[in-house]
């Protein structure tokens, strides 16, 4: 219950007293987390790690510094929370793409065309390269990295039930085998080396095709 000074008057004070309904401190410790997260996507994103500070993440989100500290340890395991909050997002808007497609061929082509080129892969690359220097933050990447074949999983296999195709593997080991071709075709790239997208061949990892006639 909070209380406000009223007017005074001659006689007496008058008080007013204003029931408060204020946020209880779990769910705003949620929204504040969950708040940094967004901006540190925003702005990660737009500029990078090293352009970014603690301090303008915070401010951006209406927080403390040291709110990022309690809520995520550091600046770079904020990056890395971030980095693959965004490469999740971006493995999503793949799916339609797939969708749309009606062969086998077609699929495996645009979805190997659409994921090179996805904003959020160079991220989580050099995201994943942090862990180098930093063994603690190995088990988020790992989580993340699970999280992501997961959902990719789940998708190639809900686009082999809808088309009847096939695939020559297990869904687990076609959805790791895709996204490790991608991260480590980017990371190539990101290395120097002078090539092209066309150069790696990541629709041949892919083992999608048509149900033959004695399958």
């Amino acid at each position: 219950m909070a209380l406000y000074w009223g007017l005074r008057e001659p006689s007496c004070i008058a008080y007013k007293y204003v029931v408060s309904t204020s946020e209880p401190p779990r769910s705003r410790g949620r929204r504040t987390r969950a708040q940094l997260l967004e901006q540190a996507v925003t702005l990660f994103a737009e500029r990078g790690l090293d352009s970014v500070s603690v301090a303008e993440i915070a401010a951006t989100a209406g927080a403390h510094p040291n709110q990022i500290t309690y809520y995520f340890g550091s600046k770079d395991a904020l990056f890395v929370h971030a980095a693959f909050l965004m490469l999740l997002r971006d493995a999503e808007r793949l799916e339609p793409i797939g969708h749309r497609q009606r062969t086998p061929k077609t699929f495996r082509e645009a979805l190997a065309r659409a994921a090179l080129a996805l904003p959020a892969v160079p991220i989580a690359v050099q995201a994943m390269s942090i862990t180098r220097h930093r063994p603690e933050l190995q088990p988020l990447v790992q989580q993340n990295l699970a999280l992501l074949f997961r959902q990719a999983q789940r998708y190639l296999t809900a686009v082999l039930e809808r088309h009847d195709w096939v695939i020559d593997r297990p869904a687990g080991t076609e959805a790791r085998t895709f996204w490790s071709a991608v991260l480590g075709a980017r990371l190539i790239s990101e290395s120097g080396f002078d090539g092209r997208s066309g150069d790696i061949d990541l629709a041949g990892v892919l083992t999608v095709r048509a149900r033959s006639a004695h399958e």
